[in-house]
């Protein structure tokens, strides 16, 4: 199917805060504890109980970045779009030290593109790789940056902070088959300059840890502060609030998993809304009248004839290529701000695929996830002026 804060697992028990006996608070649940057993749950954390945040990344080359493990989820960086070639997702990156980071990605400054495949939970672990990923792709001018996402959900405070993250660096988002992007993820892929989705994308509930609640009024009070948090976010990266009100009603142990439709409707599929104003906005000064009202008439050509239901990723790069020639792209003048501009970059050089010393093994996507090359650029260019 085409289809900044720290928050933590919920609790799942709240009806009792106090001994019906004695009337003393019974002792808080650990957060780490809840963190590692929320399974599938989209969890958020009271600000009194949450950890404390790491270090801020430093982007000076000559300062020492605060050590980072990756929790409960894998990350590999690759320099192409081809999944099921025999790079694969590419080379895994095993630490996030500054000097490791640019090893990972020194491969992809020629080309100016880099895919990230991460797979895994939402937290904070992963919501700090991606703002260094964010640090080294600019200072090496890597502009086309592609997230390959594949989680069950996790924390609604990292995923907003790592969201606040990307929607500020130029990351195109997507959810191939065989992958899932659920819970606390779709406000991340809410982030995304542009998603392409054909895998699954789901909703429901989230839980509070450390919940004072006995009642559902006071439940409800205490949820009230995260949506209206989430709602904000969700408005600011052009997503539509109804996300937020369709949560509300789906048990946090089942899973509602939106449509192609619905995706398009709650602006989580295709060209980011606000991201587009501010695109059109440059494109028009840089690249004139024309170039604009041919890339609007591609945009709504693209998502009526190649987004349909059930089409592959390869059948839509197939059919988007054909209809760029159709409306005079790449652009001769702005050809980076042409869309599916990442296609026409993989086609001019070849990906590389030595591995540069100190940097970690190479591995192949597996079987069941592999899929032909495709372009990430849905609708318009991730390369921000």
């Amino acid at each position: 199917m085409l289809p900044k804060f720290w928050w933590s697992p919920l609790l799942c028990v709240g009806l009792l805060a106090c001994n019906p006996q004695t009337g003393e608070k019974k002792p808080v649940a650990d957060p780490a504890t809840a963190l590692a057993a929320d399974g599938d749950h989209m969890v958020s954390i009271n600000a009194a109980d949450a950890p404390a945040p790491p270090a801020p990344v430093l982007p000076a080359k000559d300062k020492p970045w605060p050590e980072l493990l990756l929790e409960n989820g894998k990350a590999w960086v690759s320099c192409g779009t081809d999944y099921a070639g025999e790079n694969g997702d590419g080379t895994e990156l095993a630490a996030f030290d500054r000097a490791s980071m640019d090893a990972a990605l020194e491969p992809c400054k020629e080309r100016g593109l880099v895919r990230v495949r991460y797979a895994g939970k939402i937290n904070p672990s992963f919501a700090a790789m991606m703002t260094r990923l964010a640090v080294v792709a600019d200072a090496m001018k890597i502009s086309r940056r592609i997230l390959d996402l594949d989680s069950s959900g996790g924390q609604v405070e990292a995923a907003i902070v790592a969201g606040d993250s990307i929607g500020e660096s130029g990351w195109t988002i997507w959810v191939r088959e065989g992958s899932v992007c659920h819970s606390a993820c779709v406000f991340v892929l809410a982030a995304g300059d542009n998603r392409l989705i054909s895998g699954k994308v789901g909703i429901h509930r989230m839980m509070r840890i450390s919940s004072s609640a006995s009642s559902r009024a006071e439940l409800n009070k205490e949820l009230h502060e995260v949506y209206d948090n989430v709602k904000d976010y969700l408005q600011r990266n052009g997503v539509a609030v109804g996300v937020a009100d369709l949560m509300m009603t789906v048990p946090n142990r089942s899973l509602r998993v939106l449509t192609n439709e619905e995706l398009k409707q709650y602006g989580l599929d295709g060209t980011n809304a606000v991201q587009d104003d501010l695109e059109r906005i440059k494109q028009m000064r840089k690249c004139g009248d024309d170039f604009v009202r041919r890339k609007d008439s591609f945009l709504i050509a693209f998502d009526r004839e190649c987004k349909v239901e059930g089409a592959d990723l390869e059948a839509v790069n197939r059919c988007g290529q054909a209809l760029k020639e159709q409306f005079g792209f790449p652009d001769e003048v702005c050809p980076e701000e042409s869309p599916l501009s990442e296609i026409d970059t993989a086609m001019l050089e070849p990906m590389p695929t030595a591995i540069p010393t100190g940097a970690a093994e190479s591995v192949v996507a597996p079987a069941a996830v592999a899929a032909p090359a495709v372009s990430a650029q849905v609708g318009a260019s991730s390369t921000r002026k």
